[in-house]
């Protein structure tokens, strides 16, 4: 009933009130998240560093625009990934082998090396995390039914399980990395992946058969036309970089345009495709600006891995009791506020029930909050050497404003996917945040420190703005969610 809590059926299985298949996805998702943000955070590091120190020696420029590029590349992978779930294998089997794809990624930037294995591994790694976290998302969105407003309790516990993993991955691989060298770094994260696999299939039976059916399957008819398509793919890839029209340097540049188109497609083919209800076109179009606020917001809390990587190097004091600390510890900050956080929101969330801000509100103060985040970076632009008691304040609005958007995002995405397009809506919501992690390696290459006041300041005040509108908008795009709250 309307402004009731949703009670679960008499005989489920649940823990702390929710399905106790949150609980296998919870661990996962944890542990996807230790082994990609450990890597992340060493990654610039390793690919900037000269020789002597380890790395690979490449610019500052072009090596944050890799991770962006990176980044974004993971989220563009998740569309392939819910193809594969809604065509397939279904969500619960893709699930599994994405994370098999990432070890090996892992494993590949452990054991091969220079650009060789850079480019093996993150190539396997953003195939996998995009299989995995598509789904794993969409999945958690199954065991909810529509309605159910302990359902964004329930992402935001997911998201202190994302978080624990993202906290503890950097600390292990930084410490790795400046103590033996970066490969150990990486060795850590493909360790990290194996025991979120092995406790997946051990507790694979909470979630309950969730997940396995193939809900849109591909016709026998089809799979040759679908191969030609994937060998195409790849040829003009190969035929991009064998031309120089794909380079390092214009990477995140060429993947924020793939993204763009490749959202614009995949609205048009939702908006337009047979199985997809006049209300749940609706829902859809209702979407687009939650989108792109999005976006913005992950333009901005992605430079966490790049500006704020060389931020972190060069301009922070990390001196602990007169302990050094390893710069890429900036890593695990955010999250370690976002752990502490997470159960008050949960809590918040599903106490308020359908009397919490609306999603686009909600997702309006996220910007706004991410707008004065950057602002604060403003006044610290004399300052020779920035305490990290400083930055770690700042990061704990970094926090606050995530988590008002993040996992009400997930939460949302699916409440308005169509049937027909449950995990690839899901996708889609991933590349929001591809597009935004691809524009903060674009944007990376105009910081510099003689113009951190103008770079912090611009990009704070054009987030707020954006979030001041979605705001003035969200009766509007209330009304077109079509009873989703």
């Amino acid at each position: 009933m309307t402004g009731q809590r949703e009670l679960p059926a008499p005989g489920t299985r649940t823990i702390f009130g929710h399905p106790i298949g949150l609980t296998n996805l919870f661990g996962v998702e944890l542990w996807e998240r230790f082994s990609f943000y450990g890597m992340l955070t060493i990654l610039g590091y390793y690919l900037y560093y000269t020789a002597a120190e380890g790395g690979l020696g490449l610019s500052k420029a072009t090596a944050t625009g890799m991770v962006g590029a990176y980044g974004g590349l993971v989220y563009l992978s998740t569309v392939l990934g819910g193809w594969i779930a809604d065509r397939l294998l279904g969500m619960e089997r893709t699930v599994f082998y994405g994370g098999v794809v990432v070890m090996l990624g892992h494993i590949a930037l452990a054991v091969l090396p220079g650009l060789s294995g850079v480019g093996a591994g993150l190539v396997l790694v953003a195939l996998g995390s995009g299989a995995l976290k598509a789904n794993a998302s969409s999945l958690l969105g199954t065991l909810y039914e529509k309605g159910d407003a302990r359902a964004d309790g329930g992402f935001t516990l997911f998201y202190l399980g994302i978080n624990l993993g993202a906290f503890a991955g950097p600390l292990i691989t930084g410490l790795l990395q400046t103590r033996i060298g970066f490969h150990y770094g990486f060795g850590a994260a493909a360790i990290g992946m194996a025991l979120g696999l092995t406790q997946y299939v051990v507790f694979r039976r909470n979630l309950d058969g969730h997940g396995r059916n193939v809900p849109n399957p591909l016709p026998r008819k089809a799979i040759a036309k679908t191969a030609g398509v994937f060998v195409a793919v790849i040829v003009v890839v190969a035929a991009a970089i064998a031309l120089k029209l794909v380079t390092l340097a214009n990477l995140s540049q060429v993947t924020t345009g793939v993204i763009v188109v490749a959202s614009g497609a995949y609205f048009a083919i939702m908006l337009t495709s047979s199985k997809v209800t006049g209300p749940e076109r609706v829902r859809v179009r209702s979407f687009i600006p939650l989108f792109i606020a999005n976006a913005v917001f992950w333009s901005l809390f992605q430079q966490i891995f790049t500006v704020l990587a060389v931020y972190s190097d060069e301009r922070m004091n990390w001196s602990i009791f007169g302990w050094t600390a390893p710069s890429n510890w900036i890593g695990s900050i955010e999250p370690v506020w976002i752990i502490l956080l997470s159960p008050v929101f949960a809590v918040l969330w599903t106490k308020l029930g359908n009397r919490a801000p609306t999603t686009p509100r909600k997702f309006s103060y996220g910007v706004i909050g991410m707008g004065v985040a950057f602002l604060c970076f403003v006044p610290l632009a004399g300052i020779e050497a920035v305490p990290a008691l400083l930055i770690a304040v700042i990061l704990g609005v970094f926090a606050v404003s995530e988590l008002l958007l993040s996992p009400i995002g997930l939460s949302v995405t699916t409440k308005l996917a169509p049937d027909a397009f449950r995990a690839q809506m899901m996708a889609l919501y991933f590349f929001s945040v591809g597009l935004g992690t691809s524009m903060s390696g674009v944007l990376a290459k105009y910081y510099d420190p003689s113009r951190e006041v103008a770079y912090f300041g611009i990009l704070g005040i054009v987030a707020i703005v954006v979030g001041v509108v979605v705001f003035t908008v969200s009766p509007w795009i209330s009304r077109q969610m079509d009873g989703v709250h």
